[in-house]
């Protein structure tokens, strides 16, 4: 018996695609946040994006922000979140797809001025044509 009459395609066996939900759709939408040309400073190789959530609560930062907790801002929130990342792939001891790194940054909350330690979750995985992409989630999202 020949290996070939023992092969299903992945369509045979799941059946037809009902819809799809693209990495450039979910950017499109605001699912996902690029990180663009920083993250290439930050010292990534491969296109990275942040969650919406992520971004809300560790990059998001406004002038009203700035007036009544610390003054910070949003590029300098978004370097923290990479490079930190970043940080955390070359000191990793193992490897793997998933990473757990840890950062620095003030909550958001209107009354918060000192920065407390914060995890967040890296993955790679592969993009809308396969290639390797890097998302940044908290650490509960998927």
């Amino acid at each position: 018996m020949s290996n070939s009459s023992n092969e299903q395609t992945a369509e045979s066996f799941f059946g037809n695609v009902i819809s799809t939900y693209t990495r450039a759709q979910t950017i499109e939408d605001g699912v996902l946040i690029d990180a663009g040309a920083m993250a290439q400073e930050a010292g990534f190789k491969w296109p990275v994006a942040l969650t919406s959530a992520v971004w809300a609560d560790c990059v998001a930062w406004s002038e009203d922000d700035s007036e009544g907790q610390v003054h910070q801002d949003q590029s300098g929130r978004l370097w923290d979140v990479l490079f930190m990342a970043s940080h955390g792939i070359r000191t990793a001891s193992d490897s793997g797809n998933r990473l757990l790194f840890q950062f620095y940054r003030v909550r958001r909350d209107g009354q918060s001025m000192e920065a407390e330690l914060t995890t967040l979750k890296l993955i790679v995985g592969p993009g809308d044509s396969g290639e390797s992409v890097i998302t940044i989630l908290l650490p509960d999202e998927d």
